[in-house]
Parts: structure tokens; C-alpha cells; sequence
């Protein structure tokens, strides 16, 4: 009979898990303007990407890979802390190549645009 990991059977455990994980290969850190130091959200990304893809004919895997290759970068910068801004260009080059209105979406929150001229400005970059 199989043995579990802490040495009795598999049968008394009596229920099934899984588990889902992510590796990380060191804590990461996003620098805010104002000089606020947080730990690296996958999910307060994956929020904001969402919004900013509603409505609109991007498939969630889409988006996670998005998220997905944004982590990688940070990772392998070999930084542990990452200025929130440079976050911030990684996404909105990814939706720029996604989905135009995603990034136009995005990028008006992001760089908080407070006039017409920001908007247009980024449509003649697309």
C-alpha cells in the first residue's frame, strides 16, 4: 500500500488535494514614486491588466501570459526591487502589441492623464 509523506498510508488520509505553485526565486520588491517600497503583487497586476482589458477580445490566458513574461523579466533582471514606472512600461509595451485600446486604457490610468493632448500623444505611438 502506498505510504504517504509522513510515513503512514495514503488510504487513511482519506481525502484528495492539489496544490498549484508558483516558483519564486527571491522576494521582489515595486519602488512607488512617493518612495513606498511593496512586495511584488501578481495579482494586483493581473486586477489592473483585467480592467483594463474588459470588454474586450483578449482571452485571460493571454493576459496571464502577459503577466507571466512581466514576472519573468523582473525575475531575471537580477534586481530584487523594481521602480514601479519601469513595471508600468513592461505592461503597457505588452498591451500595446495585445490589444490598442488595452493600452490606451491602461496607460491613461498609469500615467494619469489629465488632458486630451496625453491621449493623443500615445495614439500617434501606437
Amino acid at each position: 500500500m502506498p505510504r504517504s509523506a509522513d510515513g503512514g498510508s495514503a488510504k487513511a488520509c482519506g481525502a484528495r488535494f492539489t496544490t498549484f505553485e508558483r516558483i519564486q526565486l527571491r522576494y521582489l520588491y515595486v519602488l512607488k514614486k512617493t518612495g513606498a517600497r511593496q512586495p511584488f503583487d501578481r495579482s494586483k497586476l493581473e486586477r489592473s491588466i483585467a480592467i483594463a482589458c474588459r470588454k474586450r477580445p483578449v482571452t485571460p490566458e493571454r493576459i496571464d501570459r502577459l503577466i507571466s513574461a512581466v514576472q519573468r523579466q523582473i525575475e531575471t533582471s537580477g534586481e530584487n526591487e523594481i521602480p514601479a514606472e519601469q513595471v508600468g512600461e513592461m505592461v503597457m509595451d505588452g498591451l500595446k502589441a495585445m490589444d490598442s485600446v488595452a493600452y490606451i486604457r491602461f496607460a491613461s490610468v498609469y500615467k494619469d492623464f489629465t488632458e486630451a493632448g496625453g491621449i493623443s500623444r500615445n495614439l500617434r505611438a501606437l
